[in-house]
């Protein structure tokens, strides 16, 4: 008795079970930017922000999660002071962020994929430590404004104590694929 039937059955089965995950993972898909416009105020007990930080950082989680460089807009709000820490400090924010069309196609569509992103704030890990609350809020309150999916949360934050390795937000977000230069 050959075993060649069984194991040209089993390879294809294998095939079809694991076809879909992989195309899904390396797929690339159409999306259309779409303005989205947020406020977002910043209440910490740990860390404390003047406008031009929080302005800086809240800029920098945007573009990783995919906002469109060429017309993001952040501007500080609620502060007295330039450069001094502010007791709540705002954004204001105007972007754009990629949506995907589905199965209709647009003419504005532009190419996209799924891209794996860790929201971090910082690369020092005592800095980081104390920055839990601004990484709960973003979670809240700009995620959302953003394709997403596969979105993992752990939460470790206690008011007023650093906590090191703490919170982490890590997510897949839907980034425009890059064009090849013009020849």
């Amino acid at each position: 008795m050959s075993t060649r039937p069984f194991l040209k059955t089993t390879l294809a089965f294998l095939a079809l079970c694991a076809g879909p995950a992989l195309a899904e993972e390396g797929a690339a898909t159409q999306a259309v930017w779409t303005p989205k416009e947020a406020t977002f105020n910043y209440m910490g007990f740990t860390t404390k922000y003047s406008c031009e930080g929080l302005v800086s950082k809240v800029k920098s989680v945007l573009l990783s999660l995919g906002a469109r460089r060429s017309d993001l807009t952040v501007y500080g709000t609620g502060c007295l002071d330039a450069g001094r820490p502010a007791p709540m400090p705002g954004v204001r924010v105007k972007m754009n962020v990629l949506v995907p069309t589905g199965a209709s196609g647009d003419a504005a569509a532009v190419g996209a994929h799924w891209k794996a992103v860790q929201v971090k704030l910082n690369t020092d890990p005592l800095a980081e430590a104390g920055e839990c609350e601004l990484v709960e809020q973003i979670k809240q309150k700009l995620l959302p404004l953003f394709s997403t999916r596969d979105v993992e949360f752990k939460p470790d934050c206690v008011p007023h104590q650093l906590s090191p390795g703490g919170t982490r937000l890590h997510a897949e977000v839907l980034i425009a694929d890059v064009a090849p230069p013009p020849r």
